[in-house]
């Protein structure tokens, strides 16, 4: 349960309302506003633990609310939050003093993971950490389990590898959990999602004027997670520089703040994870051979979940008890020509995908009985087929691969538009693997820009 003073800025009524209930329900309480007029008068009026601001408000900037902000000396956390994502608006939050910066449509379990790094809660102190548990019992997953002990009793590097949704995460913290560094943090950092200047200050951290926004020194993550773990996801996502940074902290143990004359001794032992063919970026001069063997002492793959549909019975039932219990209703059941629908299902989101359709099918399923009807027809049969025989033949006949391609193209510009250029959420929507999408991307000569 959470505690403190939350003020949310944002002139999308039913974004406010959605937050409001969001962080009442986990113990906050919450201030809303609308404008940037109305946010700098709420912060006159209260003490607030932390803020929430939409970038572009109807008159001004959201930066104008932290920018007054500091002027009144107040050290309120802003997280900076927008529609419209960009490296440069990244840039400009955090060199304002923003302590994160999030894109819409934002995850929660991402915004909770924030919130409370942001307000640490004593209490966390004196209770145990209750991490969800791998359930599966295909023989893919026991080998994976079999290992972790053994990986966790070991201090060295360990690569997790799998398509996205297939819980790389999940697995880094059972790593974490069974080692002698358990009781020190484990701290986490999206490789993909910041651009590299954001990206070196929030690993490395920077000295008091460094740059312009830097007005107090700022320990990044790896001074952060000293004793314990610090796991770099989409680690294949790197820079070329910064690869060489990485690979040099890698080296000598030590980091040196952005601005900083000093370097920095640090024990922090490195989990990584990918869903990139890590091996082929070093073939084609995309990522280093020696830091991908410095990351790649230990190899775990995630195999995705069409490859363990022996698991999808156990793994559906535990997410609808586990809905049930968040929203308080009563248990439901899984029909056996349900759970040969979720089987037969492809998954493209894997683990993630299947947890999301039980949490929608247990909202929406009004009985205590959740049978194949009852399920997202997506996931019940492809709802293309029923126009298939609309599609006719021309008399002249038709070059068939440059149309499929007109369709792919049409159908990926599509997705780039609803997903604002996010490519991995693209992927997502067509039930393509990450590295297909970007290699027809390529092919096809659609970039990120397609989404604007």
């Amino acid at each position: 349960m959470g505690s403190g003073r939350i003020l949310v800025i944002d002139d999308e009524g039913s974004l406010r309302e959605f937050l409001s209930i969001l962080l009442t329900q986990a113990g906050y309480e919450v201030t809303t506003a609308e404008s940037v007029e109305t946010g700098i008068a709420a912060l006159g009026e209260a003490h607030f633990d932390l803020a929430m601001c939409d970038l572009k408000l109807p008159d001004g900037s959201g930066l104008s609310v932290l920018e007054e902000a500091r002027t009144r000396q107040l050290e309120t956390p802003f997280i900076i939050i927008t529609a419209h994502t960009t490296p440069q608006h990244a840039l400009e939050s955090m060199r304002a003093g923003a302590a994160e910066y999030l894109s819409k449509p934002f995850d929660v379990d991402e915004l909770k993971l924030i919130i409370n790094k942001l307000l640490p809660q004593k209490e966390d102190q004196q209770t145990e950490v209750s991490l969800p548990q791998f359930i599966g019992s295909s023989a893919s997953m026991q080998r994976i389990l079999d290992m972790v002990p053994r990986v966790a009793a070991t201090p060295t590097t360990v690569l997790v590898t799998g398509e996205s949704g297939t819980g790389k995460e999940l697995l880094a913290r059972a790593v974490h959990a069974g080692s002698t560094q358990a009781s020190g943090p484990f701290l986490t950092v999206n490789c993909g999602a910041l651009p590299e200047g954001l990206l070196e200050s929030e690993l490395f951290g920077h000295v008091r004027g460094a740059f312009t926004g830097a007005v107090v020194d700022h320990d990044g993550l790896f001074a952060q997670a000293d004793g314990g773990t610090l796991f770099l996801d989409e680690v294949g996502e790197l820079t070329p520089p910064m690869q060489v940074k990485l690979l040099r902290v890698l080296q000598e143990h030590r980091v040196r703040p952005v601005g900083g004359k000093c370097e920095i001794e640090v024990d922090v032992r490195i989990l990584s994870a990918t869903n990139r063919e890590l091996q082929t970026d070093v073939e084609n001069g995309r990522f280093r051979e020696d830091l991908f063997y410095r990351l790649n002492v230990i190899h775990l793959h995630l195999p995705p979940l069409r490859q363990r549909t022996d698991d999808i019975p156990a793994l559906a039932r535990h997410f609808i008890e586990q809905t049930t219990d968040r929203f308080g209703t009563s248990e439901k059941r899984l029909t056996s020509d349900a759970l040969r629908v979720l089987q037969g299902y492809s998954w493209p989101g894997n683990v993630r995908e299947l947890e999301n359709v039980m949490e929608r099918t247990v909202a929406l399923e009004s009985s205590e009985i959740i049978s194949s009807g009852s399920l997202p027809e997506h996931v019940r049969g492809a709802p293309a087929e029923r126009h298939i025989d609309h599609v006719s033949l021309p008399e002249e006949g038709i070059d068939l691969e440059e149309y499929l391609n007109s369709l792919r193209r049409l159908m990926m510009r599509q997705a780039l538009k609803r997903t604002h250029g996010q490519q991995k959420r693209a992927a997502e929507l067509l039930r393509l693997s990450y590295r297909a999408f970007r290699y027809h991307a390529e092919k096809l000569g659609l970039g990120r820009e397609e989404g604007k």
